[in-house]
């Protein structure tokens, strides 16, 4: 597989409306097949056919089949890390965890497909994202846990490492997507409700957060 990558998207497209709907019908189909079958797996041809489109329209917004597995993989990225940026030292740790774990249950409630693409990445070895984990984004994550030692050392929370507790919370919620079906199965479930989501993130919650030496905030 080649990761040299173009732009994910032409200059060449259509405005507007239009743009937008043709994008989210592309991704989603997208999505669909890269989860069932992988990258290697999946055709171009089928994506464009789940999409409603003629093959040669989706190069009007993806130049190639990598280009368009980089974009689901951003948006998903984007989603979660955007999240985590407003993680401030000045926060209650309660109120903000509290926020950050609702948030990223809810992420996984509504696009468990892209969560599991980006764990099937993961697991392959991650080349795809190996532009993505560079020396700015090892920076960023510093930054997040410099968050919870500023709150460690104003007394505000336990003395815990935050960097296992990052990979705790990012675990913990998008297991919830990656492993539905197992989930399912044990609980005996067809699928998982959002009262299933809600119930699990409420628990998640008081567990991480008691663990922190927090009081989880009441509703």
């Amino acid at each position: 597989m080649t990761l040299d990558v173009p732009a994910h998207r032409t200059s060449a497209k259509p405005a507007g409306r239009i743009r937008q709907k043709n994008e989210e019908a592309i991704i989603a189909a997208a999505e669909e097949e890269f989860a069932r079958h992988g990258f290697k797996g999946t055709s171009m041809n089928t994506i464009a056919q789940n999409a409603g489109l003629p093959k040669a329209n989706l190069h009007y917004y993806f130049n190639n089949k990598l280009g368009l597995y980089m974009a689901v993989l951003s948006n998903i990225l984007e989603l979660w890390d955007s999240t985590f940026n407003t993680l401030s030292a000045e926060d209650d740790p309660a109120q903000a965890l509290t926020r950050y774990i609702r948030a990223k249950m809810e992420f996984s409630r509504r696009y468990p497909k892209a969560s599991r693409i980006f764990a099937m990445e993961v697991i392959s070895g991650g080349e795809c994202l190996t532009a993505h984990f560079n020396q700015d984004y090892r920076a960023w994550f510093s930054g997040r846990a410099g968050v919870f030692e500023a709150w460690i050392a104003a007394g505000k929370m336990d003395p815990v490492d935050p960097v296992h507790l990052i990979f705790l919370l990012w675990g913990s919620t998008q297991h919830y997507a990656d492993f539905a079906t197992q989930i399912c199965r044990v609980t005996g479930r067809t699928r998982l409700t959002k009262q299933d989501f809600d119930a699990a993130c409420d628990n998640l919650t008081r567990i991480i957060l008691k663990g922190c030496g927090l009081t989880p905030p009441t509703a």
